[in-house]
């Protein structure tokens, strides 16, 4: 996401005039939420020439930017800084004394946000959006209160765009005023590096948390409470992804969950498992999903429907039931991504400025920042199998790319879900080196309709990472160059 990317659109509509009548609180939309659903959604709203104002009771940016995507990437590219610099003697450089600095490396997280979030600000005010600090709730009248520590205002408003996210969702096996206990918001903030760590799911969140702690030193066990890692990945993935977490001495326990805490201790935790073990670590970490926002915003009052886990929803126009009143983001579930908030938010502004925009789900991609990478769109296997969908699949190893071995990262594998009778690629999965940027070839082949012979046409610079998606286009019709062809019996 450019975050800096300031520039002008032309053809702008007029704004209406109730919102020029000199009204300083009366605007044409009020956004509530300044996360990566809601800033944009005010952005584009002011792009179109209407009077916006978007409330934010913290930071601009949301969790992704101050405690999610943005955050644990910078930590994510200090531990990867670490191994490479362990592993050097494999490219022939030798370097001796190689010590994570974790002061150092939260300082330069912090900085990286501070910077975004400073970013973010300026866009909306160039962009003259009206950022009011508080608590925003739908009235009666359909305005939005906000209060604050200077007491409450009402905002009129023609329309609202809801953008309240979600956080860390707890369970009540634990008592999170324990400082040994941790949401994924607390593990950003630790002022040293574990030397144990729990982590209670095995999902995207921990897995990601895995991948940064395990480098600098920390002894983890992963509890997973389903039969596999990554429960909503590939089961592909899933299998190689364990494989490669407890080669680097990660220890995952599928099946497997927290019956009973033991002890709480100000620098250790002791629980009681499910399958009658005992652990015991520094810290525990919960990483199970995240709990919506859509509590006291004033919803159920104004008539705005939910269902029964506080889901706001919403067609595929981003309007809830009640007219004027909009919501996007993790709020209305589905595909709680920032990219996807992003998206549904530039629709749900394209409406409520009098436009026509419907959000399109079928090429959403989903990354992990592991190591390695996993990049996902479209169906998998998984899915293919469930839903009684006749696919063929097709494969293709880093292990045999030769700018992967080069980088040292041939770890993983492309792999393709295909129509047997049109050739079209329904969907990819790619655990590797940037697979969270190569995925975006198959997003792109997938909206377009593209066909496996079109990517294996296609020439593709050499060397580089995407010719595995080449050669993986190439096996489905049994012509790769780079696969040796099996000896017939």
């Amino acid at each position: 996401m450019a975050f800096f990317s300031v520039f002008s659109t032309c053809n702008r509509t007029v704004r209406k005039g109730s919102a020029m009548s000199g009204n300083e609180s009366k605007y044409d939309v009020v956004v509530i939420g300044a996360g990566p659903g809601g800033y944009p959604a005010a952005i584009r709203a002011a792009q179109m020439g209407a009077k916006v104002a978007v409330v934010e009771k913290e930071k601009v940016g949301g969790t992704c930017l101050n405690q999610g995507c943005i955050p644990t990437k910078s930590l994510l590219a200090s531990t990867e800084v670490v191994t490479l610099a362990r592993e050097s003697d494999k490219f022939g450089v030798k370097i001796e004394g190689v010590e994570p600095d974790w002061t150092a490396i939260m300082e330069r997280k912090q900085k990286i946000t501070d910077t975004l979030v400073k970013g973010v600000t300026h866009l909306l005010k160039a962009n003259g959006v009206d950022l009011i600090s508080g608590t925003g709730r739908v009235t009666l009248e359909r305005n939005v209160a906000v209060k604050s520590a200077d007491g409450e205002r009402v905002l009129e408003t023609d329309k609202i765009i809801i953008a309240t996210g979600s956080d860390p969702a707890e369970l009540p096996t634990f008592d999170f005023s324990q400082p040994t206990v941790m949401t994924s918001t607390d593990a950003l903030e630790l002022d040293h590096i574990p030397e144990s760590l729990i982590i209670v799911g095995s999902g995207v969140i921990g897995s990601e948390f895995a991948g940064i702690f395990k480098p600098l030193g920390t002894e983890i066990v992963m509890l997973e409470l389903m039969d596999r890692m990554l429960p909503t990945e590939d089961s592909r993935v899933a299998k190689q992804m364990r494989s490669t977490f407890r080669k680097e001495g990660i220890d995952i326990r599928l099946e497997t969950t927290v019956s009973e805490v033991l002890e709480y201790g100000d620098d250790h935790i002791k629980v009681e498992l499910s399958s009658g073990d005992t652990l015991e670590a520094e810290k525990l970490l919960v990483s199970i999903g995240r709990r919506l926002n859509s509590s006291g915003l004033g919803l159920e009052e104004v008539g705005v429907e939910l269902d029964r886990r506080g889901t706001i929803v919403v067609n595929d126009r981003m309007e809830t039931n009640v007219d004027g009143v909009y919501a996007i983001g993790d709020v209305v579930g589905g595909i709680l991504l920032a990219h996807t908030a992003t998206a549904e938010g530039l629709v749900a502004a394209a409406n409520a400025t009098g436009g026509s925009s419907v959000i399109d789900y079928k090429v959403v991609p989903a990354c992990i920042f592991t190591s390695p990478e996993v990049g996902s769109v479209g169906l998998n296997t998984d899915k293919a199998a469930e839903q009684g969908i006749e696919i063929n699949v097709s494969r293709f190893s880093f292990g045999a790319l030769g700018k992967a071995m080069a980088m040292g990262e041939d770890r993983g594998f492309v792999q393709l879900v295909i129509d047997p009778e049109t050739d079209k690629l329904l969907g990819a999965q790619i655990m590797g080196p940037h697979a969270s940027d190569l995925i975006h070839e198959a997003a792109v082949a997938i909206k377009l309709g593209a066909t496996a012979e079109d990517i294996a046409t296609t020439i593709h610079a050499h060397p580089s990472l995407p010719e595995a998606i080449m050669e993986a286009a190439e096996a489905a019709h049994g012509r790769a160059i780079h696969v040796a062809p099996r000896k017939k019996r």
